[in-house]
């Protein structure tokens, strides 16, 4: 466990400073904000999906913490090249790890990179921080102009 931690200190840090995938996407055909009022995280996701469903970019802006810019810098990689389902999917997967009790043995099959968010469980308040770009993402996907918020 002490191995993971460190992981996921590393991982934070170094996406916090480095974030991949943060620029706006000009040629974006989905786009959605998501606040965290609770932290201050404020970005805006934008994606590219093809007309059969295939999540060809995801990009973000805006201003967060480090554990909110890090999941949205490992997420837009991960979901990249991904068929609309199979995003809807890891959405749930990576949800049910940042909120499943810290006792019990995290679920990280299918998540790579992102398995380093299972140190989140053990932060409650940071959880919401962790699933802002996810559910702003979800929200862009779904093209209903909905603000994802997680409060």
């Amino acid at each position: 466990m002490d191995d993971l931690r460190e992981l996921y200190q590393e991982t934070i840090l170094g996406h916090n400073k480095k974030p991949r995938n943060f620029r706006v996407l000009t040629d974006a055909n989905r786009e959605a904000d998501g606040h965290n009022p609770l932290c201050g995280d404020e970005f805006t996701l934008y994606a590219r999906v093809s007309d059969d469903g295939l999540v060809e970019e995801v990009t973000f802006q805006g201003t967060g913490c480090a554990i909110s810019k890090a999941s949205a810098s490992l997420m837009t990689e991960f979901v990249k090249g991904k068929k609309l389902e199979e995003v809807y999917g890891d959405f749930d997967r990576f949800h049910q790890l940042v909120t499943s009790s810290p006792s019990a043995p995290p679920e990280t099959d299918g998540l790579g990179k992102l398995a380093v968010f299972a140190g989140v469980r053990e932060y409650p308040m940071r959880v919401k921080c962790a699933t802002l770009a996810w559910h702003a993402l979800r929200a862009a996907l779904e093209d209903d102009g909905v603000i994802a918020k997680t409060e």
